[in-house]
């Protein structure tokens, strides 16, 4: 239900701030607005506002929205004798290219401009993030060959200075669209500091999707989590078995168990079969018998007891670090944030054009559906962020040259300024059909996706 209710809340506003981009900027202009929606198909709510009675209208289907304005090419003679000379004069077709083109940027502009807030916003509040020392480095991966040591604190990639784990993946796959490799400083617990050339070319374009940086050999250094039940979960095995809070496993089946993980990993192999388990409790020393429950995920069979860890949470705290920013510094930061997104953005389309990046990384509504569930179970900083993000990328997937997009009509008024006359309505009608075509190719690609990352988990 959270997943849903984050879905359908991300829809609303992002069509919403479009929308209203587009609606804002026509009355400045001085257009006539007939109707402004939030979805497509029957109204299933409408109200009539303003001097022009515009309908504001909520639609039964939510996946988009629209203003529609006055235009006499859209309007049948009959529809057309009910306006008097005054509105006609503020029709859409009227008025100047530069003021056509005014409103159709301002749909895309305003959710830059709501990225721009949001990222402000969370600058000012602080973004915590894991602070980027390094874990086990193998030695046989592209980060062991580049001599990073476990223990090592990122300082720097390329010309880029890093605070958090996450800064880190973000300048990296900035500088890994093109580059071989990438030159990376840190600084040891010496306070020695060392760079490193990372080579990028054990990487392939599939690779970018998941976690590249592990592929690499980076990890990010976790703190060691005992094996400490924190809670039971009540009838499962590990209730059954008579564990309790505060029980610290030390052993299973006679294999030692030194962290949580380890545990896991003996108990998911360990489906519908008995295990032996070695307790500490408080001064006491106990083996108590465990038969883990047959779960199913991700298409095999695994073992689980129903026991929550305990979380040690200075250990965890410690390995975290909040950054937060002045109004003034804040501002300037999201607006860069949101600049180097869209680039960024715009070089992967470019990319995947030329087959550099896969079209695997376009994500479709169940994607975008689970990102936001996953985004509010986090917290409210963690869905602003993922809120600017999507924001971002919608304002620049409507800035591409598409016809039917609202870079299409701002191609077709570029042609118009350059030529001095509007572009023929059949040139139109023929781009119309082909921009159609591209968005539902892109809509197929972008739903087998979908399926695809829900079938492989």
């Amino acid at each position: 239900m959270i997943t849903l209710a984050s879905f359908i809340f991300t829809l609303a506003v992002l069509i919403a701030i479009h929308e209203y981009g587009h609606f804002q900027a026509a009355r400045w202009c001085g257009v006539k607005v007939l109707k402004f929606s939030l979805g497509f198909g029957k109204a299933i709510y409408s109200k009539h506002i303003g001097r022009d009675r515009t309908e504001f209208a909520i639609s039964v289907i939510p996946l988009g929205g629209f203003v529609k304005m006055l235009d006499e090419r859209e309007l049948a003679p009959e529809e057309l004798a009910q306006y008097d000379a005054e509105s006609l004069n503020r029709a859409f077709n009227r008025q100047s290219v530069w003021k056509r083109m005014a409103i159709v940027i301002a749909g895309p502009a305003a959710n830059l401009l709501l990225a721009i807030l949001l990222y402000w916003v969370l600058m000012m509040q602080g973004v915590t993030g894991i602070k980027p020392v390094l874990g086990e480095v193998d030695p046989e991966s592209a980060a062991g060959h580049a001599l990073f040591k476990q223990g090592d604190l990122i300082h720097q990639v390329a010309d880029e200075k890093v605070s958090t784990w996450q800064d880190v993946q973000w300048s990296m796959l900035k500088q890994a669209i093109n580059k071989p490799k990438i030159s990376i400083q840190t600084i040891n617990s010496k306070a020695d500091i060392s760079q490193h050339q990372l080579n990028l070319s054990t990487l392939n374009k599939e690779d970018f999707e998941g976690d590249f940086l592990s592929k690499l050999g980076l990890k990010p250094n976790q703190p060691k989590v005992l094996p400490v039940i924190g809670n039971v979960l009540k009838d499962s095995p590990a209730q059954k078995a008579g564990l309790i809070q505060g029980d610290q496993i030390i052993a299973a089946n006679g294999v030692a168990v030194d962290d949580w993980q380890a545990l896991v990993s003996i108990v998911q192999v360990h489906a519908g079969k008995l295990l032996l388990l070695n307790i500490k409790r408080g001064n006491q020393n106990l083996e108590l018998k465990v038969t883990p429950d047959i779960v199913h995920a991700q298409g095999k069979s695994i073992g689980q007891i129903g026991a929550v860890v305990a979380i040690d949470e200075k250990a965890f705290s410690d390995a975290l670090i909040t950054t937060s920013y002045s109004s003034s510094q804040a501002i300037l930061k999201s607006i860069n944030k949101t600049w180097e997104t869209s680039v960024f953005s715009l070089k992967m389309m470019g990319n995947m054009l030329t087959g550099q990046a896969s079209i695997k990384s376009i994500s479709g509504p169940v994607t975008i559906a689970n990102y936001a569930g996953q985004s509010a179970h986090l917290g409210i900083k963690a869905f602003i962020g993922f809120l600017a993000m999507i924001s971002i990328s919608l304002g620049v997937l409507n800035l591409l040259p598409i016809p039917v997009l609202d870079g299409g009509h701002l191609l077709y008024y570029t042609v118009e300024l350059i030529k001095g006359s509007p572009v023929s309505e059949k040139t139109m009608e023929i781009g119309q059909r082909i921009g159609l075509t591209i968005i539902f190719m892109l809509m197929m690609c972008a739903v087998y996706n979908d399926i695809n990352r829900l079938i492989a988990g």
